[in-house]
């Protein structure tokens, strides 16, 4: 909780120094923080894209063990969350996809040192995601909810940005921060799974996203 206004920044700047580059280290007797950094780094800015262990293996400069280790102790310490891709039917759906996000726009913002206010920003459908994916989790932890939590994706580059699977009922949702945003969900999709529910999430209607609990 901040509570002293107009010092926002600096409270995130210390949250995330003390915590995610000291604490973090002395509980696991981690050695290289720079390697840390380099990952976290990577992860804020590809947020809300897939994510390749490899690949960030590849950009940070270690193998993808250690990689993988890391985001590991991440998950488990509630900085970040694993998105897994959907796959049931189709070819061409991506079996091993995954999306990781932040539990708070704020460390992510922090990691990144841009405070910009959204007027100014470039990652504004970015940090909407992740504010919707993060406060959906919430709502399926405290409230009691069952059911899987994925996003959908094919090699042809069709995607949905969420997707519940709850008591054999998929649910569709697209994230946009324009409420006037054209969208279409992709054909294949409606195709292969019939009798499936789709919304789009704006800022003029995500309460009823957060706020559902029903079956």
């Amino acid at each position: 909780m901040v509570n002293q206004p107009g010092r926002e920044r600096d409270t995130l700047r210390l949250l995330t120094d003390s915590y995610l580059y000291k604490d973090l280290f002395a509980y696991e007797g981690l050695k290289r923080s720079s390697l840390f950094e380099k990952l976290l780094m990577a992860l804020a800015l590809q947020l809300g894209n897939e994510v390749s262990y490899t690949e960030l293996a590849r950009l940070v400069g270690a193998d993808k063990n250690t990689v993988e280790r890391y985001i590991d102790l991440l998950e488990q310490a509630f900085v970040v969350f694993r998105l897994p891709g959907f796959s049931r039917n189709l070819r061409t759906e991506l079996r091993k996809a995954k999306k990781i996000y932040f539990y708070d726009n704020g460390i992510r913002n922090a990691i990144l040192s841009n405070f910009q206010p959204l007027s100014g920003r470039t990652d504004v459908g970015a940090l909407w995601e992740n504010y919707l994916m993060a406060e959906r989790l919430k709502t399926f932890r405290y409230g009691g909810l069952y059911g899987g939590r994925y996003f959908w994706r094919t090699t042809q580059q069709q995607e949905i940005d969420y997707l519940e699977d709850r008591e054999g009922q998929l649910r569709g949702y697209e994230f946009k921060w324009n409420p006037a945003a054209t969208v279409r969900f992709p054909k294949p999709f409606l195709e292969i799974y019939p009798g499936s529910r789709t919304s789009v999430v704006t800022p003029t209607n995500y309460e009823d996203l957060l706020t559902d609990t029903t079956l």
